[in-house]
């Protein structure tokens, strides 16, 4: 299966909730860390499976696979690498992962251990450290 072990950490970092929640950034989320979007006020007034919330976790992370083949299609990249960037791509969207600037030209320039140092000298980390340092562990090793 394509990204098996991708798909399970980042269900394991989103963590999964039924219900609408906010999430650290006062964001409506719901499922595996899905934004709610304001044509999907659904969510508000119906309850959904867990069975629907992995194909909409499905959707969303071949959202995030599209992106990175945009934005990243002629660039070079290891699994680990791509792996990297498709999680921050679910977490952050690809117009943030394109504002790391410097972690991406050391990335590219295959730098690993100044790729993590631009990851940690972020407000993302700040915001999330555990899942960063998750990351990171993942990258390195």
């Amino acid at each position: 299966m394509l990204f098996y072990n991708l798909k399970k950490r980042i269900k394991i970092n989103e963590g999964y909730c039924a219900r609408p929640y906010k999430d650290q950034l006062g964001y409506l989320t719901i499922g595996y860390g899905h934004l709610i979007m304001p044509g999907e006020k659904k969510y508000f007034h119906h309850n959904y499976t867990k069975k629907h919330f992995e194909e909409l976790f499905e959707v969303d992370f071949h959202k995030s696979v599209r992106k990175y083949n945009k934005e990243f299609k002629k660039k070079y990249h290891t699994k680990k690498d791509k792996e990297l960037l498709i999680e921050m791509i679910y977490q952050l969207g690809s117009q943030g992962v394109l504002k790391f600037k410097k972690m991406l030209f050391y990335l590219n320039k295959r730098q690993k251990y100044m790729t993590c140092l631009e990851m940690m000298d972020s407000l993302w980390y700040k915001q999330t450290p555990s899942r960063v340092n998750d990351l990171i562990k993942n990258f390195v090793k």
